[in-house]
């Protein structure tokens, strides 16, 4: 599977933008997915991840309040709702493939989309 981000862009803190991981050669249904974000000069960063049945949902604590994961079979895509958005906030994103999601833990990561830059900048 292929996943592609996008959607990130320059926001002012208090901001809100959405964040979509389109999958091609694969059905997203069939696999848990994560948001990841890398801010310039630290490591990865786990943010945000859905179970594949989209019961089950890990959100970092820095972004619990803020952001929201959601998947939509239909289109194949899960997206990341990210509202008032900080300037900690900017990094490039990236969505993957993931072997664990729990509410209080997501590991892994498989499949890696490109990323998608979200600047939060006033």
């Amino acid at each position: 599977v292929q996943l592609q981000a996008s959607g990130g862009g320059l926001m002012q803190p208090g901001g809100s933008l959405r964040l979509s991981c389109a999958a091609s050669g694969g059905t997203l249904a069939n696999y848990h997915i994560g948001w990841f974000r890398q801010a310039p000069g630290k490591e990865r960063q786990g943010v945000s991840c859905i179970h594949k049945t989209a019961v089950v949902k890990y959100h970092e604590d820095s972004v619990k309040g803020r952001f929201t994961i959601s998947r939509d079979t239909a289109k194949n895509t899960v997206y990341l709702q990210m509202n008032n958005l900080k300037p900690e906030d900017t990094a490039v994103y990236y969505c993957a493939t993931v072997q664990t999601v729990t509410k209080h833990y997501c590991i892994g990561g498989t499949y890696w989309g490109q990323g998608t830059l979200v600047t939060v900048s006033s």
